[in-house]
């Protein structure tokens, strides 16, 4: 098995990126999924967040208001570090779980949105960067996403940078390209993925590309 940690910018693209490597033949393990569902309703993760943030996160349905959480979240760094410090460790027990799950052969892909900041690479065999550049994100964020521009930097600050991303990134997927020129990439990432899948750890090769 071969364990990736997959990261990237907000409104990087970094989605589009495990969607076409889970075409490839990838099992995908999508920490923003999960992080949604252990904060379901009913969820002792739900219960932790409104005991910590008030009742006023929760929407009419009894669920998450997300929007709302953001707002407060990313603007305010404590705040922000009370949700990962609930959130993060439910997130984690179940990915491993779904990793046990895969077969011995599979190449795992983790999409870790914090990875950078958590310091999670050593976690993983390799590190996969989607990387595009801030003004991009922004346009993304703004034109696809309907953010405010105020939401959106706001968002983006709360992340790490792009050198931060970089410094920790074993392969580099860049994500200011045409659709096409990035299903290319990732189909030569995969290749790469795949031989490193089934090279033994004691050849196996850790460099940047």
């Amino acid at each position: 098995m071969l364990k990736v940690g997959l990261t990237g910018g907000i409104g990087a693209g970094k989605s589009e990126v495990s969607r076409l490597l889970v075409e490839c033949g990838a099992v995908l393990i999508d920490a923003d999924r999960i992080a949604r569902e252990v904060v379901a309703p009913g969820t002792p993760g739900l219960a932790a967040v409104v005991e910590t943030f008030g009742a006023d996160v929760l929407g009419p349905d009894g669920g998450l208001d997300r929007p709302k959480l953001g707002s407060i979240v990313f603007a305010d760094p404590e705040k922000l570090a009370a949700l990962n410090a609930i959130v993060h460790p439910l997130v984690g027990a179940r990915s491993r779980e779904l990793e046990q799950a895969a077969a011995e052969d599979a190449v795992v892909v983790h999409d870790v949105p914090l990875l950078t900041e958590n310091g999670l690479a050593p976690l993983y065999d390799l590190v996969v960067v989607v990387d595009a550049a801030p003004e991009t994100q922004l346009d993304r964020l703004v034109r696809l996403r309907g953010m405010t521009e105020e939401d959106a930097r706001a968002r983006m600050a709360a992340q790490a940078t792009r050198e931060q991303r970089l410094e920790i990134a074993d392969i580099v997927v860049d994500n200011d390209v045409p659709l096409e020129d990035l299903r290319r990439r990732v189909r030569e990432v995969w290749a790469d993925l795949s031989r490193r899948a089934h090279t033994p750890p004691e050849r196996s090769e850790h460099t940047q590309e």
